[in-house]
């Protein structure tokens, strides 16, 4: 299993490859929502720092998590880049007059 934070880390990993990867190209794509559907297994710990974890369950893991004990949690991610607030596109520079 993965902790669900590893998830969404990875995937921005991927976004900045893929926005990096494709500077300087003549398609661009900007990225809309991006919907996430994961099967999780949330634990508690107790103590004095309790927690609440929420694990992904990846195909390997299934038999050995019992059905009854996962939940299935769809994410709806709107991406932006933190500098501009605008939504990240998936190419090189602006051309005049693009949308």
């Amino acid at each position: 299993m993965i902790e669900l934070a590893k998830v969404i880390e990875e995937l921005r990993n991927e976004l900045d490859a893929a926005i990096t990867a494709g500077a300087g190209q003549a398609v661009r794509f900007e990225v809309g929502p991006i919907e996430l559907e994961v099967e999780v297994v949330i634990t508690r710990e107790a103590g004095a720092g309790s927690k609440v974890r929420f694990w992904v369950v990846d195909a390997e893991g299934q038999g050995k998590v019992s059905r009854a004990a996962t939940q299935r949690v769809k994410l709806t991610l709107e991406p932006r880049v933190a500098a501009s607030g605008r939504r990240p596109e998936v190419s090189g520079a602006a051309v005049p007059g693009e949308r």
